[in-house]
């Protein structure tokens, strides 16, 4: 597999990492939490070939450099556009996974003539939207790092990414529903984001469908090959 360059956007409050590929339709590409954009090499090389592809670490995590006290989704979604206005880019297609997704519907509520279509794999915008055994390992998790950091290891990053997952995204309902986007919600089988909570979302987005990935879970789906069908033919329609 060919390797992509890693690129700088220095923006105004954080040195943003991305690798950049291909020729087409621009497409951004935003990971989960505490991923990087090294998951989407296959996506950008093989996947998603004929799309300008960027693919992006989100603040705090693989390769983007910046001082933060906390990390939000809404922060993150800033960064992305911009990132945007950064490299001029006026319009893209969005493919976001978990976090990703959270931060794609932020961005198709506050720009949704740059955004016009989203594909938002397994987002949640209530932390009542996780199952609650997810809820209770990431919990368990969270009072590790907690108890790591107060005998001197370094956790206070993964604490903050950990404080994502543990929260609310801070987008209303009413945020929502003004969304003109296009956008495509897929989840997995046995996904950490209950089903419902999935089709409440696209219930409330007047242009959203919604997508079951069979015989996967959340950290499987991702490369799934019903998932990776339907969103190729999402994004040439």
């Amino acid at each position: 597999m060919r390797k992509i360059e890693t690129k700088y956007a220095m923006l105004s409050t954080i040195k943003l990492s991305y690798s950049e590929y291909g020729k087409g339709e621009n497409l951004l590409l935003l990971h989960g939490n505490s991923e990087n954009k090294s998951i989407f090499a296959k996506y950008q090389t093989e996947y998603l070939k004929n799309f300008h592809t960027y693919a992006i670490d989100s603040r705090g995590h693989g390769k983007s450099v910046s001082v933060d006290e906390k990390y939000t989704i809404q922060q993150y979604s800033e960064d992305i556009i911009e990132f945007c206005r950064y490299l001029r880019i006026d319009r893209a297609f969005v493919l976001g996974y978990s976090d990703g997704g959270n931060i794609s519907l932020f961005l198709a509520a506050k720009d949704p003539k740059r955004f016009p279509k989203i594909y938002a794999i397994s987002p949640n915008y209530l932390v009542s939207g996780t199952t609650e055994s997810s809820l209770n390992f990431l919990r368990k998790i969270y009072r590790m790092l907690i108890f790591m950091k107060k005998i001197g290891f370094n956790t206070r990053k993964a604490i903050m990414r950990f404080d994502l997952m543990l929260n609310d995204i801070g987008l209303s309902k009413q945020q929502l529903q003004s969304i003109s986007t296009q956008v495509r919600l897929a989840y997995a089988e046995k996904d950490m984001i209950k089903h419902e909570h999935i089709l409440e979302i696209c219930s409330l987005i007047p242009c959203a469908t919604a997508k079951k990935i069979n015989g996967c879970t959340h950290l499987s789906e991702f490369k799934s090959t019903e998932l990776i069908s339907d969103m190729q033919n999402f994004f040439s329609l």
